[in-house]
């Protein structure tokens, strides 16, 4: 059972990716896993407040939210193209352009693959994915709890 938090903002999942496509055009794996560090991290910093409102399901390739998968997955493997323009929502907020920039700097440099990786290191998507074998499909959500917990003490444990 997750922690009930609030999400002060009308952010969505999608006005996040387009704030990392503004960066970079990059393929939809790596747009899930910096929306995933993205939201997991915003929870830390914000005492549980959600950067926005959705989830991330334990699939094979690590966590992603399923919403964004369907936007994105005609992409298959290939670089989503650049955006050009912030949503409003995120250039209204200098604070969340910097958090967003913030983790960008931090996991930018990886690819996908590399996101995956280190996802499937990690201590959420693990529990989430509980006995399941490597490439057993899953829905199971990626509990909040469990994300706040970990990056908390990653965080802590510097």
């Amino acid at each position: 059972m997750s922690t009930t938090s609030t999400t002060f903002t009308e952010t969505t999942v999608f006005d996040v990716a387009k704030t990392f496509l503004n960066l970079e055009p990059m393929t939809p794996k790596k747009l899930q896993k910096l929306c995933y560090y993205a939201y997991s991290w915003y929870m830390v910093f914000y005492e549980g407040d959600k950067l926005f409102d959705g989830e991330f399901e334990a699939w094979i390739h690590g966590p992603v939210n399923p919403e964004l998968y369907r936007e994105y997955r005609k992409y298959g493997f290939n670089e989503i193209p650049q955006e050009d323009v912030l949503p409003d929502e995120i250039s209204n907020n200098p604070q969340l352009v910097e958090f967003l920039e913030h983790i960008h700097q931090t996991y930018g440099h990886l690819d996908g693959d590399q996101l995956e990786y280190l996802t499937h290191q990690e201590d959420p998507w693990l529990n989430a994915r509980k006995n399941l074998k490597p490439y057993e499909p899953s829905n199971n959500v990626v509990d909040d709890d469990d994300i706040i917990e970990y990056y908390r003490g990653e965080l802590e444990n510097g």
